[in-house]
């Protein structure tokens, strides 16, 4: 894909988000945002139009929220009445390590709320506008959570593996169309994601990328746009990402 268009991308006021948003802008692509952090994004917009974005929108998203997600795909159809060319279907969480029978019924209902519900009615505002234009590219942001499981995980876990299902089975019902749906499957990645998950302790947070080099939201984002712009018959199906230092959830190699 050489040509420019529009991005959409949720969670997108920090870490992959943020990161995959000004890349888009970096190649000359127009962004529509969406994040719960109103404040983040406003400061995001000159920075992005600054690097070459030709137009950024950015919208409130609670992707929990039927209703947020219902105003701002009506927000962005309005801004881009031309509809959008690729959605990064980002936004998502992890709280906290408890066991099952230890996570709290708020954590639980968070989790599945946002990462799957969420990223399906996502799906479902904006998929329908891609098909009627004939043209696409969605990334869901999976996990190697998606496929691999372990203690303290299994609420992310679940959420994670219900989205690789559903990635894998709008690829089957895509098929006849032009539209492209990729699956991004990252291990460690060091943003702001293992703060949210402790509840903001920062020395927590840090002891999970002790020792070892983790991927960056550049990283992942690079690999985001590698898929947008292959040619419009190729499709990245998945990209499993992980530092060299991990070679599994449970193998990883500190110094």
């Amino acid at each position: 894909m050489t040509r420019t268009g529009v991005a959409c991308i949720t969670g997108a006021s920090s870490g992959i988000g943020a990161a995959t948003a000004e890349e888009f802008a970096r190649q000359g692509w127009s962004l529509a945002i969406g994040a719960r952090r109103t404040t983040a994004m406003q400061a995001m917009t000159a920075n992005l139009l600054q690097i070459g974005a030709p137009k950024v929108f950015h919208h409130q998203l609670d992707v929990s929220s039927r209703k947020s997600v219902k105003e701002f795909a009506a927000s962005v159809a309005t801004e881009f009445p031309m509809g959008i060319d690729v959605l990064v279907n980002n936004a998502g969480l992890a709280l906290g390590t408890a066991r099952l029978t230890q996570a709290t019924d708020e954590e639980i209902d968070q989790v599945l709320d946002t990462n799957v519900k969420g990223a399906i009615s996502i799906l479902r505002a904006f998929l329908p506008g891609m098909l009627e234009r004939n043209r696409g590219h969605i990334f869901n942001m999976g996990s190697v959570a998606g496929f691999w499981v372990y203690e303290g995980g299994s609420i992310y876990a679940a959420s994670k593996h219900a989205l690789n299902a559903v990635t894998k089975t709008l690829r089957l019902e895509l098929n006849g169309t032009p539209l492209r749906i990729t699956s991004i499957d990252p291990g460690m990645v060091e943003t702001s994601f293992s703060e949210v998950r402790f509840g903001g302790d920062k020395e927590k947070a840090a002891a999970v990328y002790k020792g070892m080099t983790p991927l960056t939201a550049k990283d992942i984002a690079d690999c985001i746009w590698f898929a947008a712009s292959r040619p419009a018959h190729v499709n990245i199906d998945q990209m499993v990402l992980m530092p060299v230092d991990q070679a599994s959830v449970f193998k990883v190699h500190r110094r």
